[in-house]
């Protein structure tokens, strides 16, 4: 077939209801969680209220596969003072400690069976319900309309609604072309993409030469399938979204861009405008502050420079 057949097939409307998605472990499951969540526990509030003054972030955000979440995501928390809690780090985190929802949910996922909606909500709640006055970003649930009620339910008897959902519109052959160039070095998870950021040796990493290689499902037929899948369960999922938005204030915005360049300034335009309280990360106006001095101390240099002999025969 087509890659334009490939991808109009998966994009046909089908009257399929979400389902939820079992729990599959990865390459990311021995990587360390971005901020630590082990001690959080000593720093619990009370909640607090959403007043103008202090609006709290509370995040999804959704898009294709391929859109670059996750590569926003980073960029976010990297820079602001925004919590990063992904389901599946969550989820080992639990079964490594022995909890009594770790257990449970170790015992599905050994027989493969799927995660009930309610161990699900579990596993994510016990750490949310730390984070009262705290910014964070959810990845990676909820997945389904159910799920979705079941979170909102939940974080509402707690008071602490979510206050923003976004969703990444990313055209579905700019992701196709995207991943088509993607090169991945497996050790590191170093990606290249030969359209915009290529390696310097082409086929090589850039710090250990070592050889770079292709994702699995990095071809025109897996992205059909996922793509399809997305459409089955996570557009039901932004419309449920979209018809809590006026009722209970949390805000929806829609981003769209060609490349995560392009959607950033945007999303950071977002989250400035409407939760002020939101910081930069201590390190990161360091870095910005370092960075002025520089230019200043550069463009001091440059004012007291003696003129040039070919200036001085001007004169």
């Amino acid at each position: 077939m087509s890659l334009s057949g490939l991808l109009s097939a998966s994009l046909r409307p089908k009257n399929v209801c979400a389902h939820p998605r079992a729990f599959r472990s990865s390459a990311a499951a021995s990587k360390a969680l971005a901020f630590s969540l082990n001690n959080v526990a000593a720093s619990v509030q009370k909640p607090e209220a959403d007043h103008g003054e202090r609006k709290v972030l509370r995040m999804l955000m959704f898009g294709k596969p391929g859109a670059g979440k996750g590569t926003l995501s980073a960029r976010l928390t990297k820079k602001y003072d925004v919590l990063s809690l992904s389901t599946g780090d969550l989820l080992r985190q639990q079964i490594a400690g022995r909890t009594d929802v770790g257990l449970m949910a170790e015992e599905i996922v050994a027989s493969g069976g799927l995660l009930p909606d309610d161990i699900m909500l579990k596993v994510v709640s016990s750490q949310l319900d730390l984070l009262h006055n705290k910014h964070w970003l959810l990845d990676g649930f909820p997945r389904t309309v159910g799920q979705g009620k079941l979170l909102d339910d939940h974080l509402r008897r707690q008071g602490t609604p979510l206050s923003l959902i976004v969703n990444l519109d990313v055209a579905d052959e700019v992701i196709l072309s995207r991943i088509s160039d993607r090169w991945v070095h497996l050790p590191s998870g170093r990606v290249y993409n030969l359209s915009y950021n290529p390696p310097k040796v082409p086929g090589l990493d850039d710090v250990t030469g070592e050889p770079l290689t292709k994702r699995a499902d990095d071809n025109p037929s897996v992205f059909a399938r996922r793509l399809e899948r997305f459409y089955e369960s996570t557009s039901p999922l932004l419309e449920y979204y979209r018809s809590q938005s006026p009722l209970y204030r949390v805000k929806m915005v829609t981003l769209s861009g060609s490349t995560s360049d392009e959607i950033w300034p945007q999303l950071e335009g977002v989250i400035r405008a409407n939760f002020p309280h939101v910081k930069e990360r201590t390190e990161s106006r360091e870095q910005k502050r370092r960075t002025s001095l520089s230019e200043a101390v550069m463009a001091r240099k440059e004012n007291m420079e003696p003129p040039t002999e070919k200036m001085k025969l001007k004169h």
